[in-house]
């Protein structure tokens, strides 16, 4: 989560369960979303915090009045460190999951939302809609501003998602009139649900950004609204619930956005964009090992470059498991054959034997990666090239997974590998514009259209 000002605010806090018991204390929200409390004194009775100190327990909810702030709900929290005084001070560092500024929820009640708004670094430029005109003649310049129509997408998961246009108006003065134009994400559900599922659905939207972006882009600007709290009573107006929580991905570099460099923009889906955001959101359920393993790549996670080698063989090999049941055996024909080896061995043969031999039906990984490039075999060379890639691959893997000091002259290092990488991420990219809807025709047109795309191709 993306924070254009770090929070550091003091304030009183409390338990809902013990509101007489109010401690002074600072709240801290990081950029990223880290949210820490520091506290003096204990929230609970003395005996009670000292058998908290033993066991290590949770806090599932702290509530307080912050100044600038007003009040806010800290969900989901436990000690980092305690210092229980006899006849002193007491302190506490206490990490936070979440914070919900703008209401106090009570000890159990749930977190429930109606709408759930938020940003996404580089979505501007991904829409690429501006209702703001500039005529110049002469001494004479004209600003028109005509504020685009909301998109509007209904997803599988029963929630609708607009794309909302905010204006910015600033007041004119001798020397300058500003208009800006901000666009923002709305996910909206008629019925409450849990604050985890808008979460979840916000989680699954920015990764397609960052995906569509080809960068790491980050969430920003959060914030909720509920039925169930309102100014005034159920029929008031809904409170806005500012939202702030660790999310993913996340870069400390604020990134730069080219529209030129994107894998594709929402002109070139917006006939078919509410199918291709379904098939995104579906995905996840069929390939989220895969999907994380690509997204650890791209974050920066590995700090090496065997590291980030690795999380994208697994997750390309992850893919092709999920995508093929092909075996290199027929399976009534291989179960014969592994009978008649069993039934040949001595009877003390171990278990543990049936388990591989099992394993020897499966696909290699080269034959795997041949699959998964047949459909953009031509861009990655000729045959010679494709299978010299390939075979660098399963060498650099069998090492690294091994380490086998006879595979290690095989193995790419350095720039190779990191060459390696490069065709590994563009491989990935190209099956994942597969899966939310791209043709193959379509796919090799943004390839041929993509100087970046066309950069990361490197011939082993």
């Amino acid at each position: 989560m993306r924070l254009e000002e770090e929070v550091e605010r003091t304030g009183y806090f409390w338990l809902p369960s013990n509101p007489d018991n109010k401690l002074a204390g600072t709240l801290y929200i990081r950029d990223g979303g880290e949210i820490e409390l520091e506290i003096t004194g204990l929230l609970g009775d003395f005996s009670k915090e000292l058998r908290k100190l033993a066991g290590g327990e949770r806090i599932e909810r702290i509530v307080g009045d912050v100044e600038k702030i007003g009040c806010v709900t800290l969900d989901d929290c436990f000690y980092l460190s305690r210092t229980i005084s006899f006849g002193g001070l007491s302190k506490s560092r206490i990490y936070v999951h979440r914070a919900f500024v703008g209401v106090l929820y009570n000890d159990k009640e749930e977190v429930l939302f109606n709408t759930f708004r938020f940003s996404v670094e580089g979505i501007d430029e991904w829409v690429g809609l501006s209702g703001i005109n500039v005529n110049a003649d002469g001494n004479h310049v004209i600003i028109e501003y005509n504020r685009p129509q909301d998109i509007s997408f209904s997803l599988n998961n029963g929630m609708n998602l607009l794309i909302n246009f905010y204006t910015n108006l600033g007041v004119p003065t001798v020397r300058e009139a500003r208009i800006s134009q901000k666009a923002y994400l709305t996910l909206i559900s008629e019925e409450e649900r849990p604050s985890e599922e808008f979460i979840a659905t916000a989680y699954m939207i920015t990764k397609m950004f960052c995906f569509a972006i080809d960068k790491t882009v980050c969430i920003e600007k959060v914030k909720a609204t509920s039925n169930l709290v309102c100014y005034k009573g159920n029929e008031g107006y809904p409170v806005p619930i500012t939202v702030y929580y660790i999310s993913r991905p996340y870069s400390k570099k604020i990134p730069k956005i080219d529209p030129n460099l994107m894998l594709f923009k929402y002109n070139q889906i917006q006939e078919n964009a509410e199918q291709f955001l379904n098939n995104w959101i579906n995905a996840h359920e069929t390939f989220s090992p895969t999907l994380d393993l690509y997204f650890y790549s791209k974050e920066g996670a590995h700090k090496y470059l065997d590291g980030k080698f690795l999380s994208l063989i697994q997750g390309l090999e992850s893919y092709h498991r999920r995508t093929s049941d092909e075996k290199p055996m027929n399976e009534d024909k291989f179960n014969r054959f592994l009978t008649t080896i069993i039934k040949s061995c001595p009877d003390e043969t171990p278990k543990m034997l049936t388990k591989k031999l099992k394993n020897i039906n499966e696909l290699t990984l080269s034959q795997r990666m041949r699959r998964i490039i047949e459909p953009f075999k031509d861009i990655f060379g000729n045959h010679d090239e494709r299978a010299k890639l390939i075979t660098k691959i399963v060498d650099t893997r069998n090492y690294l997974t091994h380490y086998d000091e006879s595979l290690k002259p095989l193995a790419a290092t350095d720039e190779e590998l990191l060459k390696l990488n490069l065709n590994l991420e563009v491989i990935f990219q190209l099956i994942l514009l597969n899966i939310i809807g791209f043709t193959r025709e379509e796919i090799v047109s943004i390839y041929n259209n993509n100087v970046r795309l066309k950069q990361k191709i490197q011939r082993m």
